[in-house]
């Protein structure tokens, strides 16, 4: 994140403050000297407040969170919508619908009707209705479109509020307290620093301070989507990793098991087919012996049953 110079701050005329006879007593630590009736803002409060406040919303962008911008006079309207439009963020810059905080409920129901009636426009159904109505579904659309168009796509409460001109922005800061939504704002001499978490002391009414100010924010915003976005990208590479090692572990383990249910099987049949040779020769030991055995008490029987008639003769 880039250092903030007090240079560039002065150069934007950041350091204006208003009439010293408008001023918040509360602003009194902010405040550098008066000149002209006007009051001068410490520059280098103003820088370190900014990198604190930077520091804390790239980490909210980080986190995933959305960050509202809200800035509703005219100097800020253009800045702040083409500053927060280019990092994704929503914002308000026409005037504060009352409950968009509070009752976001209600404040999404108008969103959802827009949506719809975009759908009735591709569906066809839109150039089912009357003249009259179509043309009211129009205005009721531009409406809508004009006050919540730019918050079409904040599913949930915001994570932050960041303000330009706080009392002007009072209702939307009473909103954010109630909730205990951290709120970022612009706060000029004679505003109460007090009703915000994150002080910018800063000229909030001249666009060149506004337009510094919103451009240091919005870079520290987008640092934050970045370093989120890179997170994602580590996590699906880490994941990716991780099912492949899965993938040739298991192929590794089907191979060991092919492997050794082969040689197991192998290794079985050789003491199978050893065993049933050997039970084999038993066997045919055991036969050929008995038959021997037979033969040989045959023939000697024989040999008995021939020389016994002979032997008789003889004594004769």
């Amino acid at each position: 994140m880039a250092k903030v110079e007090v240079k560039e701050l002065l150069d934007g005329g950041v350091h204006f403050g208003h009439l010293t006879r408008k001023w918040d007593p509360n602003m009194a630590p902010y405040i550098y000297m008066e000149r002209n009736g006007i009051h001068i803002i410490n520059l280098y409060k103003t820088a370190a407040k900014l990198e604190e406040a930077s520091q804390a919303l790239s980490k909210i962008a980080a986190s995933g969170r959305k960050i509202l911008f809200v800035a509703t006079k005219k100097q800020a309207k253009d800045i702040v919508s083409d500053k927060a439009g280019n990092v994704n963020m929503p914002y308000i810059t026409e005037r504060w619908p009352g409950g968009m905080l509070t009752n976001f409920v209600t404040i999404r129901k108008a969103v959802k009707k827009m949506a719809s009636i975009d759908r009735m426009k591709k569906d066809g159904t839109f150039l089912t209705l009357s003249k009259k109505e179509r043309l009211q579904v129009d205005r009721l659309r531009a409406k809508l479109e004009k006050n919540l168009g730019s918050i079409s796509d904040m599913t949930r409460l915001p994570g932050a509020l960041f303000v330009v001109d706080i009392k002007r922005e009072h209702i939307a800061i009473k909103e954010a307290q109630k909730l205990n939504i951290p709120i970022f704002a612009m706060v000029d001499t004679n505003s109460d620093p007090r009703q915000v978490d994150y002080v910018i002391p800063a000229n909030d009414d001249a666009s060149k301070s506004i337009d510094k100010i919103l451009t240091k924010v919005t870079d520290a915003v987008a640092e934050g989507l970045a370093e989120r976005k890179a997170d994602k990208n580590a996590k699906a590479e880490g994941n990716d990793a991780t099912v492949e090692a899965k993938t040739e572990a298991k192929v590794e383990a089907k191979t060991e098991a092919k492997v050794e249910a082969k040689t197991e099987a192998k290794t079985e049949a050789k003491v199978e087919a050893k065993t049933e040779a050997k039970v084999e020769a038993k066997t045919e030991a055991k036969v050929e012996a008995k038959t021997e055995a037979k033969t040989e008490a045959k023939t000697e029987t024989k040999v008995e049953t021939i020389a016994a008639p002979a032997a008789s003769q003889e004594e004769e």
